[in-house]
């Protein structure tokens, strides 16, 4: 089973107590957990360059989602600890709704996202839980779930705005590192389910190798009627984890955050 006391304690600083300049002037193992600091070694010089350009953009005049303290989030997650890859696109334009993993939003935001509400019908029909209203989903994080953006950051207001600024050369390394890693008391992969739920997740197969992997349509309202309801992600993510030894994800959230 999975141990949540292995996670990283690392405790994001006050949103208005860190610039993305003071991120990209510390050590990569202040920023994220030390397994992931030596696993994104190879391209820190890459997401140093795309820090400078968010501090850039906020210099500008721009607002940049989601917050500084917020924008490694993901990766305070121990690698070793990861069971289940989620990856998303990037993250919501919509001020007050990125907070650093994809598909989630902060505990306090109503309504929430359509998709993340979509991902909530499909978990009632698949197990049986209740949609809930909020949309923290921190709860999968402590579980092993890396609920990873291809892209992670936006300028608000501009879906996509940051693509192509450097974030996919830092998640692709996440991605392999996730996929190649290898357990201590094995000669093979470590246990590993991926979720890819649209063309821009499915774009990250070749970065994979041999991993168990589970895809199907987006759940955003334009796609989840052509493939993503029905397909039953979450039940069959516990069955691979049973196979590979590895326990499974208990996806019910709490009522409220």
């Amino acid at each position: 089973m999975f141990d949540s006391d292995a996670l990283f304690e690392l405790e994001p600083p006050a949103a208005d107590s860190v610039s993305f300049a003071d991120l990209a002037r510390r050590p990569l193992n202040e920023l994220v957990a030390p397994d992931w600091a030596e696993a994104l070694a190879p391209v820190e010089p890459q997401l140093r360059e795309v820090l400078a350009f968010l501090d850039g953009e906020v210099a500008a005049g721009h607002e940049v989602l989601p917050s500084p303290s917020n924008m490694l989030r993901a990766f305070r997650q121990p690698l070793a600890g990861v069971r289940v890859l989620i990856v998303g696109q990037d993250p919501y334009p919509t001020p007050g709704h990125a907070v650093g993993l994809s598909f989630a939003v902060d505990g306090a935001t109503r309504p929430i996202p359509r998709s993340l509400a979509n991902m909530y019908k499909e978990l009632q029909t698949d197990l049986g839980f209740p949609p809930r209203v909020h949309g923290d989903l921190s709860r999968w994080a402590e579980q092993g779930v890396l609920l990873l953006n291809r892209v992670l950051s936006v300028r608000a207001g501009a879906a996509g705005s940051h693509r192509n600024k450097g974030w996919e050369a830092v998640t692709a390394a996440a991605i392999r590192a996730v996929a190649d890693r290898v357990s201590a008391d094995s000669a093979g992969p470590a246990p590993l389910v991926v979720i890819l739920w649209g063309k821009d997740a499915e774009s990250v197969r070749p970065l994979l190798g041999s991993a168990a992997v589970i895809s199907s349509a987006h759940p955003s309202p334009l796609s989840a009627s052509r493939g993503f309801f029905g397909s039953r992600p979450f039940s069959r993510t516990n069955a691979m984890l049973q196979e590979q030894g590895n326990g499974t994800v208990d996806w019910e959230l709490p009522p409220l955050p």
